[in-house]
């Protein structure tokens, strides 16, 4: 691998920009001290001729939100026949969309909140969609991450206020039932879960300022729960992440409730690389500090179908979950 060029791809043309910005930045500093040939590759509408000006050999997809993380780039790698890590195009699009995810859960048993959809175009019927669905509720929208464009709403009023903001986002909103539980991020790699890290937001969840704002959250790892519940968590998980069809670095979040039940929320195909972000904390709680992580994910780059190119240092295989 060192004698092939590595493009770290970062920024590019969602609301996540500046998160795309963090992850790619530390990632192009972890493989500079890894020593590999790479450089960075802001990503704009052009992409594909700067792919084709200037070629690399495997592209590290640091790209969040839309157009990065929903198969969109993807798809564009696999034209130009360059190996990219992350999942591929499908199981890209699955997780990034809240709904078709949600849709597949409940066909493979993987318990999640319910829910509802609607356009954008039909915010008038809104009221009479919500019906007896109840509050509080979580508004946010079809497609996205990083919390952007997402709240809570306790009464009519507030929830169509936060449909306005989620549909500024996307042409359709997710309405989702409040879930009063623990916020807890699984962190999955190869199918394998790490470990799961327990998050403690200041605010009322964990939103954006919480997820990348230093001391807005306070985080447990190993999750404060039982060896038997916390197994579970895990297997969770792992079936989450098979359901959707994901592959390589993945983190599942999830709702564990004082009760016996815990609730997927979804699955992220990207997970930030940022010095706040929950997967490198998981994973370094199962042994892999930030450089052998950022090694892991860049050797699980893969084309279409091929299998992955060959990995270095150490195997997942190698790795255990945390133990609480």
């Amino acid at each position: 691998m060192k004698d092939k060029r590595i493009g770290v791809l970062l920024g590019g043309l969602g609301p996540e920009k500046d998160i795309s910005l963090q992850t790619g930045e530390a990632v192009h500093a972890a493989l500079a001290r890894l020593g590999y040939d790479v450089r960075k590759i802001f990503v704009d509408r052009d992409l594909d001729r700067v792919l084709r000006q200037d070629p690399i050999d495997v592209a590290f997809n640091a790209l969040h939100g839309p157009y990065g993380e929903d198969g969109c780039v993807q798809g564009l790698l696999e034209m130009l026949q360059v190996p990219y890590t992350g999942s591929g195009v499908l199981a890209s699009a699955l997780a990034m969309d809240k709904l078709k995810a949600k849709e597949l859960f409940r066909l493979y048993n993987v318990p999640t909140p319910p829910y509802y959809g609607l356009a954008a175009s039909r915010a008038d019927e809104l009221e009479a969609q919500h019906g007896s669905f109840g509050f509080p509720a979580f508004v946010k929208p079809r497609r996205g991450g990083s919390s952007v464009g997402a709240g809570r709403a306790t009464d009519l009023t507030e929830l169509q206020r936060r449909f306005e903001e989620a549909a500024s986002f996307d042409d359709v909103v997710l309405v989702e039932r409040f879930v009063q539980g623990r916020e807890v991020a699984v962190g999955v790699l190869d199918g394998r879960a790490l470990g799961a890290i327990e998050i403690v937001p200041s605010g009322r969840f964990y939103d954006y300022r919480s997820k990348y704002q230093k001391g807005q959250s306070d985080y447990h790892f190993p999750a404060r729960l039982s060896p038997t519940r916390y197994q579970g968590v895990l297997h969770l998980a792992e079936r989450a992440v098979q359901c959707i069809g994901a592959s390589g670095a993945t983190r599942v979040d999830l709702l564990v409730t004082e009760g016996e039940n815990e609730y997927v929320l979804e699955v992220n195909t990207l997970p930030g690389l940022t010095p706040t972000s929950l997967l490198p904390k998981v994973a370094a709680g199962a042994g892999l500090d930030f450089d052998a992580l950022v090694d892991a994910i860049l050797h699980r780059a893969t084309l279409g179908a091929q299998g992955a190119l060959p990995a270095r240092r150490r195997s997942v295989d190698a790795l255990e979950p945390a133990r609480p």
